[in-house]
């Protein structure tokens, strides 16, 4: 069963291990305890364990933008995909944005991420096709839903 928890201490580890090799643990639990703040920037963010049969299988995150306009990030440990967990944890963050009060989620995908392009496109993102430069330089296509 897949699902969406908080990270606690105990998934420092595997963290550090799948996600932020180079930092310390110190520096993991850090990030942890500021995740349980579920504020970015003075804005809402909540960054959640994606699990499968209650083990850490990747990171879902979801920040808000506006009242109704938020984004959501997924990332999938390497070893762990192609099982179905990127479409189940975001059909679930989705969930819970709409819950929320969210209206519109807008993503930045990047245009080489032929995985993360079909998963927005599956899940009924649309694109306008124009490619956009990223913060980091990056080409980017932006993906809009409807919630």
């Amino acid at each position: 069963m897949i699902g969406l928890r908080p990270f606690t201490d105990d998934d420092a580890a595997i963290i550090r291990e799948k996600q932020m090799p180079d930092a310390s643990m110190d520096e993991v639990r850090g990030m942890i305890k500021a995740w349980e703040a579920e504020t970015y920037q003075d804005r809402y963010f909540e960054m959640l364990a994606l699990t499968a049969d209650h083990a850490v299988v990747g990171s879902v995150s979801l920040y808000g933008h506006t009242d109704t306009i938020a984004s959501t990030g997924i990332e999938v440990f390497p070893d762990e995909r192609g099982k179905g967990y990127a479409a189940e944890g975001m059909r679930l963050i989705l969930e819970k944005a709409r819950i929320r009060g969210y209206r519109v989620i807008s993503n930045q995908v990047r245009a080489d991420n032929a995985a993360s392009v079909a998963l927005h496109e599956k899940l009924g993102f649309e694109t306008d096709g124009y490619l956009y430069k990223n913060a980091r330089d990056r080409e980017v296509l932006i993906y809009l839903l409807c919630l």
